[in-house]
């Protein structure tokens, strides 16, 4: 049989002994001529869970359109998903990091298992787009990423606009007395009007952007807003698209390389990104085989400076960058100034540049949400990667924003993120503690949850520019101040993170990117003999599995 691009499909469908397979899928609407085009995956993480995925299932519906239109046959599959904000400040965000390693497992077994010739993803929430990546990756097959879109924003009841975060800050303001219940209830009201992920430049904005300039998706894919006649179409266009990439062959791993890694993350930098990006680049990179190690973020953060005005450090949301011309815009700007490799392929069967041909730079026209690089928010490196007796794998910060970029005091050490909440609630945390959490990690979460309610109390306790934090967990996108996560090895592996004491001096140094616990080493070595490594705290089931497999924060927390 001619190729027509049913290149792995034909496994399962062609010839005599594969006709029982054959009798099945008539069953769900295969024509005779079906069983010779390419057979298309449209993985759908619809949920009503979360805002994030609940028009996801509408978006596929397009995309099965725009396969069927191009000659392909679509069969649109569940991935689960679940949502962070939700989840966010109990044990549930214990199964958020999972939640990657699941989607992309649940892909892989799907696509795998029916041999599709090619794959369209649709994600919305956090974990959505990096686990749909690394299944992309692992099958290596031709794939499109399709994002579902930011939401709006809010409008809070002094008219202002509000979003996801400014609940969870609102709730630090009623703690210390400046907001009442009637004032928390408003913001809660309005902070999410409709459907998409959350609307700053958080985790999920941070890895639609990093993956749109990695060529895994459509121009203008991370800016287009959830509800809107644009991301209807770009649905459309996305299979139709792929049915392209599967007629060329052109496949994941010709599109994830070392350059395309490096523009992902310049793009990062340059919106003001969340440190997810971090673990989840790690991830997508390990998955791909493409070499990529923690010093690779700081050597391309050197040079290239923190633009976007975007919430968290910032007072825009994705929606303002969609009216100032969108992730293109930005991407031509970049590109203009030599920070980007404009000669990676992407899935429009065009190099980045080319895709960019004819895109107005964003400082073609005025608009205040991008700043030019003669006034950035920050000069460069708005993430930095720490490392220092406290970190020797490394940790994660976020310094776009933040007023004191070093801080030496008293180690105020909690076992976890509740008992750290609760102290703060009872105003326990002070202005120039550094807090330590830990048994988050990785395997000691299980999960290595991130911590937004912790951060947004304090900022709305008033503590943001007046404390460090240091976790081997994570944090959200939105959160903010002097914050260090990823602390590896972490604490429930034997790190030095589990050695502290209450009272011990630690520094954190952006500047120097230094993380120090201030003792000598016959003490920490003393510590490490009398440490115990604790039980896990899971005994059975997904978390339980996880904590088995998982390896290190700094090689990405991956299972695979």
């Amino acid at each position: 049989m001619a190729d027509r691009g049913n290149r792995r499909s034909r496994m399962t469908t062609e010839g005599m002994g594969r006709a029982p397979n054959r009798a099945m899928l008539r069953a769900v609407g295969f024509l005779d001529d079906d069983f010779a085009r390419p057979m298309v995956g449209v993985a759908s993480l619809f949920s009503d869970i979360t805002p994030c995925n609940t028009h996801l299932d509408r978006l596929a519906r397009k995309g099965c359109e725009g396969v069927r239109a191009a000659g392909g046959v679509p069969q649109v599959f569940g991935a689960p998903t679940a949502s962070d904000g939700i989840m966010m400040g109990h044990q549930g965000m214990r199964y958020s990091l999972v939640s990657r390693e699941v989607i992309a497992d649940s892909i892989e077994v799907v696509s795998g298992g029916m041999n599709h010739d090619g794959l369209l993803a649709f994600g919305g929430c956090d974990k959505n787009m990096p686990g749909c990546v690394m299944a992309m990756a692992r099958l290596n097959i031709p794939s499109v990423f399709v994002y579902g879109g930011s939401i709006l924003p809010g409008t809070g009841p002094d008219g202002s606009d509000v979003d996801i975060v400014s609940i969870f800050e609102a709730v630090g303001r009623y703690q210390s007395g400046k907001l009442d219940e009637k004032g928390v209830h408003g913001v809660e009201c309005t902070a999410c009007p409709g459907a998409g992920a959350c609307g700053g430049m958080y985790t999920a904005n941070t890895m639609s952007s990093a993956i749109e300039a990695m060529g895994l998706s459509l121009p203008y894919d991370a800016s287009h807003p959830a509800v809107s006649a644009a991301k209807e179409r770009e649905a459309f266009l996305a299979g139709q698209a792929l049915m392209n990439l599967i007629e060329k062959n052109i496949r994941p791993r010709d599109l994830i390389t070392r350059q395309s890694l490096e523009n992902a993350y310049t793009f990062v930098l340059a919106l003001g990104g969340s440190t997810n990006a971090v673990l989840h680049l790690l991830a997508i990179a390990r998955e791909a085989e493409v070499p990529w190690a923690m010093d690779d973020f700081d050597r391309i953060g050197d040079k290239v400076p923190d633009l976007a005005d975007l919430k968290p450090g910032g007072q825009y949301v994705m929606y303002d960058l969609h009216k100032a011309g969108g992730t293109p815009a930005v991407l031509r700007a970049l590109l203009d100034r030599g920070l980007l490799h404009g000669d990676c392929m992407t899935v429009t069967g065009k190099t980045l540049a080319e895709n960019l041909k004819g895109v107005p730079s964003v400082f073609a026209r005025p608009q205040s949400v991008i700043r030019p690089f003669e006034n950035p928010m920050h000069a460069h490196g708005h993430i930095i990667v720490l490392k220092g007796n406290l970190a020797p794998e490394g940790a994660v910060a976020k310094v776009a924003g933040v007023k004191i970029r070093k801080i030496t005091g008293p180690a105020k050490v909690f076992e976890g993120e509740e008992a750290c909440f609760a102290a703060i609630q009872q105003r326990q945390v002070v202005p120039g503690d550094v807090v330590i959490i830990r048994g988050e990690g990785p395997v000691g979460g299980p999960g290595m949850r991130e911590m937004l309610s912790v951060t947004a109390a304090l900022v709305g306790q008033g503590l943001g520019d007046k404390i460090g934090l240091v976790t081997d967990g994570r944090f959200s996108g939105g959160s903010h101040g002097l914050v260090v996560g990823h602390v590896a090895p972490e604490a429930w592996v034997g790190g030095p993170i589990a050695l502290v004491r209450q009272g011990d001096r630690v520094t954190i140094d952006a500047g120097a990117k230094q993380l120090t616990l201030h003792i000598d080493d016959a003490e920490l070595t003393r510590r490490r003999q009398a440490w115990v490594k604790p039980q896990p705290r899971e005994a059975r089931g997904v978390l339980a599995k996880y904590a088995r497999v998982v390896r290190s924060a700094s090689e990405g927390a991956v299972t695979n």
